[in-house]
C-alpha cells in the first residue's frame, strides 16, 4: 500500500495522480511489462550517496545510471548507489523501496534529462504492488529537482542471441529429460 503521509501529500499540494495497482514487481522491467507500458514511460528511482550526501535520483527504466556523468552533475568525487539494507537505514525502516518526492525524506532530487521530454510517467509511489500515474509538469512543479544528464541507453541483447539462448536451454532440459527416461527404463 502507498504510504498515507505520501498520499496526504498529494492532495495538500494538488498533484493530479492516478494510483495503478499491479502484481508484485521488484524491477522497472517488470512493471513496464505487468502494465502493458514503454520503458521510458516508467521511472525508476535510486538513492545514491556523493561524498557524505544522499541524493534520491531519478530516470527512465529504458536507460542505466551513469556513475560519472552523476558525479559531475553534483560535482562529487565518488557517486555510490545505496544498498536496499543501507536505504532502509538511512530511512530509518520507514520503507523497503523508494517513492520519488524526495522533500518528504529531506532529500535533494535529482532528475535525468531525458524525463523530462515526457507527458506523463509511471512513477514509484513506495510500494512494491503500487505505483502512481502523473504528469512531469505536475510534479516537477512541487519538488524542487536538479536536472542534469546522467543516464545512459541500456545495452540490450539483440533478438537473435535472446533467442538463442533460449534454444540452448530448451536443448539442454530435453536432454536432460531423455537421460531421465533412460535412466527409469534400464
Amino acid at each position: 500500500m502507498i504510504n498515507k503521509k505520501l498520499l496526504a501529500y498529494l492532495e495538500k499540494m494538488g498533484i493530479p495522480h492516478e494510483i495503478l495497482t499491479h502484481k508484485k514487481v521488484y524491477t522497472a522491467y517488470d512493471k513496464a511489462q505487468t502494465l502493458g507500458a514503454k520503458l521510458e514511460q516508467i521511472v525508476k528511482a535510486l538513492m545514491v550517496k556523493v561524498g557524505s550526501n544522499y541524493h534520491v535520483v531519478l530516470l527512465p527504466a529504458s536507460q542505466v545510471l551513469d556513475l560519472k556523468k552523476l558525479a559531475k552533475a553534483l560535482s562529487g568525487n565518488q557517486v555510490k548507489i545505496l544498498s536496499e539494507k543501507n536505504m532502509v537505514d538511512l530511512l530509518q525502516g520507514k520503507t523497503t523501496t523508494l517513492h520519488v518526492f524526495a522533500s518528504l525524506y529531506g532529500l535533494p532530487l535529482v532528475v535525468e534529462k531525458e524525463l523530462t521530454k515526457l507527458k506523463e510517467a509511471i512513477f514509484p509511489a513506495g510500494s512494491f504492488q503500487q505505483s502512481l500515474k502523473m504528469k512531469l509538469k505536475d510534479f516537477l512543479k512541487v519538488e524542487q529537482a536538479l536536472v542534469a544528464v546522467f543516464g545512459a541507453k541500456k545495452k540490450l541483447p539483440k533478438i537473435s542471441k535472446v533467442k538463442a539462448i533460449k534454444k540452448k536451454a530448451v536443448k539442454k532440459t530435453v536432454r536432460k529429460a531423455v537421460k531421465k527416461i533412460i535412466k527409469k527404463k534400464r
